[in-house]
């Protein structure tokens, strides 16, 4: 799109026509010297709607880790910005009394089963010497044994117990990730629930939009959607929507839109500024032309170059025209211009009407 300050006035004094005459160059050889012009065609193509928008890259997993017992903080083994993996270690506490009921509780648990063996095997005793001893005492021994078998199931259950609880003294990433904040250090008191670190995972990340109400019945599965990443030295690509959340902000009157990008291996990070443009397709057609084409005046008139052919000669001659939507470097043309014109995108900036031009067709 060019700016013209004003039209030409190609008026020639006579003064000056003598004065060529004189000079021995007619002011007829100047004008056959015609100018190369680029053209490209006017075409009836779908009108498209670029909607620019602003959004954000994020993780899909950002997690506040914390224990879920009290305890002082015996080693922490990951620092700001460390990557860890998927169930690594990230902190423990100190667990020496719990260390020492866990003992405590196995040796009742190995007590138990002993009793138990005992009392079975006693059991088994009495049975074969049943003719000499009396029912009432095998009855007994049985009853010891299913007292026993209690016991060891109590036993067991309390060393499940304990060794849960110790375990819980261990805090381990539930995903890979990079920590993002580290809120505790070694040999702080913590209690349940208390946040120690931050976690954030860097696979799979998306790029979330703030997209305008007005455009939420026209986005579809087809919906394109351009994106730019500035961190990344303005670098642009073709993104796909993954989610709309339908839930509109009341303030900014805007919904969520998410994003991932269709290039593999591109290096993000969670937090980085994006921008991007929705081109959706309203289902409207209209005659479009280059963007270069369209020349705009300080009084508000736009115009363009329109070029003709009369046999093997070609001629310009200057449009008047309104214009509507822009999109893919083309713009729209609501009125003036009709499809298949030529029209001038290259070498339109000092044209006069009925100007002999020599054409050649835009690159593809």
């Amino acid at each position: 799109m060019k700016t013209r300050r004003s039209d030409l006035n190609w008026s020639i004094p006579a003064g000056c026509l003598l004065a060529s005459w004189l000079l021995g160059a007619p002011l007829a050889s100047a004008q056959q010297n015609a100018p190369t012009v680029v053209v490209s065609r006017a075409a009836q193509s779908a009108l498209i709607e670029e909607v620019p928008l602003t959004g954000t890259v994020v993780s899909p997993r950002i997690a506040e880790l914390s224990t879920e017992v009290s305890g002082i903080v015996d080693q922490i083994g990951v620092e700001l910005g460390d990557r860890v993996a998927a169930g690594q270690q990230i902190l423990r506490l100190n667990s020496e009394l719990e260390a020492l009921t866990l003992d405590a509780t196995r040796a009742s648990t190995e007590q138990a089963r002993h009793e138990l063996a005992d009392a079975r095997r006693r059991l088994a005793e009495a049975r074969k010497l049943g003719e000499i001893q009396s029912v009432s005492a095998a009855e007994s021994i049985a009853a010891e044994v299913q007292i026993d078998v209690a016991s060891l199931r109590r036993a067991q259950a309390e060393e499940k117990h304990q060794v849960a609880r110790l375990q819980r003294h261990l805090l381990n990433a539930p995903f890979a990730g990079v920590i993002s904040r580290k809120l505790v250090e070694q040999g702080e008191w913590i209690q349940p629930g208390q946040a120690v670190v931050e976690l954030v995972a860097l696979d799979e990340l998306r790029i979330d939009f703030q997209a305008p109400q007005s455009v939420y019945e026209k986005i579809g599965d087809s919906t394109r959607l351009r994106i730019k990443l500035d961190a990344l030295s303005g670098r642009r690509f073709d993104g796909r929507i993954e989610r709309i959340i339908p839930v509109n902000d009341p303030i900014s009157r805007t919904f969520l839109i998410r994003a991932a990008l269709d290039q593999t291996g591109v290096r993000l990070a969670p937090g980085m500024s994006a921008s991007g443009v929705l081109h959706l397709d309203n289902g409207v057609s209209g005659v479009t032309v280059p963007r270069d084409a369209i020349i705009r005046y300080p009084d508000g008139r736009v115009t363009v170059w329109v070029a003709e052919t009369d046999g093997e000669q070609a001629r310009v001659r200057e449009l008047r025209v309104q214009t509507g939507l822009g999109f893919g470097g083309r713009v729209a043309i609501t009125s003036g211009l009709e499809a298949g014109a030529l029209v001038v995108v290259r070498g339109n900036e000092s044209l006069y009407e009925g100007q002999k031009v020599i054409l050649r067709e835009a690159d593809s």
